[in-house]
């Protein structure tokens, strides 16, 4: 599984809106996965690891680090993909659903976080569709200190091989980051919203306020960072 990929400067990444809102991309700053397949690439996935330069979101992502389940599907507006995301965190089961824009480069996403004033510009680099995919996520702000760089690892079952995992590892490596601050997510089981969810008996009773999300981490909303593919 090929792992090479360039390092590139965050701050050369920036974007120009139209005032139809569809944004002016700059040149790709990494390779996504050769003849990138959308149609193959659908589909559910689990999101196993993840790693960022933002401080803030790892520190959330450590609080409760469960596997994520993605769906992703074509979105009823042409040229986007729906992504929803859904996971089990400190007793409640939370879905959310972003779309995100398809571009020229097969492999390569957009989003646009108009709350935060962030773009995220999301890279499939590697995948073999029937068993993992690597994403590098880049956002930008309004300021340097905005900006960040998110590394994910997607499977298709909540398991990875040890290649895999090591492959990933590199991947992180390579984008400055140090594999100790890798987060491997915990299996806790699916869920459905909704349901009716239990804390195990041997931790304290937690009032209704401090289980509660405040934003999912698959939201890329702050990551400064939901999720190309799910902040501060």
């Amino acid at each position: 599984m090929q792992t090479e990929v360039i390092v590139v400067p965050l701050l050369v990444l920036g974007w120009v809106w139209t005032l139809q809102g569809v944004p002016m991309l700059p040149e790709p700053l990494y390779p996504t996965q050769e003849n990138f397949d959308l149609g193959r690439f659908l589909g559910k996935w689990y999101e196993v690891g993840v790693v960022s330069t933002c401080p803030h979101y790892m520190q959330r992502q450590r609080g409760d680090p469960a596997i994520v389940a993605l769906e992703l599907q074509d979105a009823i507006s042409e040229g986007k993909v729906k992504m929803t995301a859904t996971a089990l965190r400190h007793g409640s089961c939370k879905q959310t659903s972003t779309d995100y824009g398809l571009t020229n480069t097969p492999g390569r996403f957009f989003y646009h976080v108009a709350r935060f004033g962030v773009d995220v510009d999301s890279y499939v680099v590697h995948t073999s569709y029937d068993e993992y995919a690597t994403v590098i996520m880049l956002s930008t702000g309004k300021s340097p200190g905005d900006n960040s760089t998110i590394v994910k690892l997607y499977s298709r079952t909540m398991d990875v091989r040890a290649a895999v995992l090591d492959d990933f590892k590199t991947l992180v490596r390579q984008q400055g980051m140090s594999n100790d601050t890798i987060i491997i997510k915990q299996n806790k089981g699916e869920c459905v919203p909704g349901e009716q969810l239990t804390e195990p008996t041997a931790q304290p009773q937690r009032s209704k306020s401090s289980v509660m999300l405040s934003q999912p981490p698959e939201e890329v909303m702050s990551f400064t960072g939901p999720g190309l593919l799910s902040g501060k």
